[in-house]
């Protein structure tokens, strides 16, 4: 079993920078691919990285070249580092985990990880 608790949320103003963090126990994420999602209020909860382990990454459209997903194999996290923050991107996001023979799956369906947080909030005004 892997336990997942993300924090970093905060509100913010467009424009910002902001640092999520997903701290893992239980085991070692080293053969875990790792995502972030994030669902707003009346919507879906949507992709929006990943990292498998073997370190590479992918993105959602709607993010990519403003958030960067790491990982941090000592202290066992995950992160995801938020530039140039949109009103749009206000969402609570979640960290999410599955255990993966191969080091390049890379999934973006929220059905495909069987661990899960309990998600932190991001709010951006405009």
């Amino acid at each position: 079993q892997v336990q997942l608790v993300e924090s970093g949320g905060a509100l913010v103003q467009a424009g910002s920078s902001l640092r999520l963090s997903c701290a893992a126990s239980g085991r070692t994420l080293r053969s875990y691919t790792t995502g972030w999602f994030r669902q707003a209020p009346g919507k879906e909860r949507e992709f929006v990285a990943v990292m498998t382990w073997g370190a590479n990454t992918d993105y959602a459209d709607s993010v990519k070249s403003r958030f960067t997903i790491s990982r941090d194999i000592v202290k066992n996290t995950v992160n995801l580092q938020m530039n140039s923050l949109k009103p749009e991107d206000t969402a609570a996001y979640y960290c999410a985990a599955v255990r993966s023979e191969s080091s390049n799956w890379a999934p973006k369906q929220r059905r495909e990880y069987d661990y899960w947080g309990q998600g932190t909030q991001v709010t951006v005004s405009s």
